[in-house]
């Protein structure tokens, strides 16, 4: 782990080649896994505000679990707050487009409705972060399937901390993001002279 402002970062993320490929993925990680997408706490507050907006995004099924379970519960093996899932373990704001996953938050923030564009932990992701301590973790969260994404960044160059510039400036700020992108470029040169 390397130490980045009050971060600890994953070799990982520095190390990584990645892009999001959603024409080989569909956006599985929408779709796929054990719980729903972790929410801070003040998100449920912004999310709660924008549901009329949201909703206008969202199908029948998403609306029929919102307005049964919400948007949110908590995961009884943590006690970390997560998005609600279907039975199928997709995310209640999935939307299904031409065989590609869409999030209904995110199409409300791109028809200029709303001004929140995901919760931090979706816009961050293959990131995840954890508190410990006085720092906050960060750990590059390895699927398979993301491995089109991996091949994709390695064709590009493009490491995982450059293609999720724009939500880590967002979580930690750009003077945050530029000491980080100067211990990458020392990290990765440093391992292309070895």
């Amino acid at each position: 782990m390397i130490i980045v402002g009050e971060a600890l970062v994953s070799e990982d993320i520095l190390e990584k080649h990645f892009i999001c490929n959603l024409t080989q993925c569909h956006g599985a990680c929408c779709i796929s896994g054990d719980r729903g997408a972790p929410l801070l706490k003040e998100e449920l507050e912004i999310i709660d505000k924008a549901l009329p907006q949201i909703k206008l995004q969202m199908d029948n099924d998403g609306l029929n679990l919102l307005a049964s379970d919400g948007f949110y519960e908590t995961d009884p093996s943590d006690g970390e707050l997560v998005t609600t899932c279907r039975t199928s373990d997709a995310c209640v704001f999935v939307v299904l487009e031409n065989g590609m996953t869409q999030c209904a938050i995110e199409k409300a923030y791109q028809a200029g409705t709303i001004n929140f564009k995901k919760p931090i932990s979706c816009h961050l992701y293959p990131i995840r972060t954890a508190e410990y301590g006085e720092y906050t973790v960060l750990n590059y969260n390895r699927w398979d399937i993301c491995d089109s994404a991996c091949s994709y960044g390695l064709e590009n160059n493009t490491r995982l901390y450059h293609f999720l510039k724009e939500p880590l400036i967002r979580k930690f700020g750009e003077t945050w993001y530029k000491e980080l992108e100067e211990i990458g470029v020392q990290w990765n040169a440093r391992e292309n002279s070895e």
